[in-house]
């Protein structure tokens, strides 16, 4: 059975992505930033055969260019670990990965790596900065609520999310920086006020 990550996207539109973001550095430059990371990750990700890419989308049915032609599937409602679990329910007998929208250092190999490390793990979490994680894969022995009563968007989404796999083997992988503030932005390298780039 073929290994399929999910990149986790919100459609691109002015006002609706990166809001912290946008506080320091403006509307139009965070869409520029959430344009440019979003492109470079499904680009990445997509070329690499050694999984399938595909994209959960919200709001359902945003369509448009962005989703470059990959397959996708509607979030649907929920918080942010009702969404996760059920695109985690279609794939119960195989093992499917989550990434995020706003890693910039994001690497095809840590997908891989995931799925590698699936053969010996029930579970595999890519540690964020921030105390979330930017990477959840699940084997087919996985709890039967793997994201239940977790602070989303707090220091404690990682730890909370760990403490539903208690009993089980769960591997790690780097830790790496969402983008979420401007602080974040200077930390992946960029300074405000300058012209964004990708990082890829």
């Amino acid at each position: 059975m073929t290994d399929v990550v999910y990149v986790f996207a919100r459609a691109p539109r002015l006002g609706t992505v990166k809001r912290r973001l946008a506080a320091g550095i403006g509307a139009m430059a965070a869409l520029a930033f959430y344009r440019a990371t979003l492109g470079a990750t499904m680009r990445r990700l997509a070329r690499d055969r050694r999984f399938r890419t595909r994209v959960a989308v919200t709001p359902d049915r945003a369509g448009g260019p962005w989703r470059l032609g990959l397959p996708w599937v509607a979030q649907r409602g929920g918080d942010l670990g009702a969404r996760m679990d059920r695109v985690m329910r279609r794939h119960r007998g195989g093992r499917v990965a989550i990434v995020g929208a706003d890693i910039p250092g994001l690497r095809a190999d840590d997908v891989a790596t995931a799925f590698r490390r699936l053969r010996a793990a029930d579970a595999c979490f890519g540690p964020a900065a921030d105390g979330g994680y930017w990477l959840v894969a699940l084997g087919a022995r996985r709890p039967s609520r793997p994201f239940a009563n977790v602070r989303w968007s707090s220091p404690h989404a990682l730890a909370d999310t760990l403490a539903n796999f208690a009993g089980r083997s769960v591997a790690t992988l780097r830790t790496l920086r969402d983008v979420d503030t401007v602080a974040d932005l200077a930390a992946a390298g960029q300074k405000p006020g300058e012209g964004l780039k990708s990082h890829f």
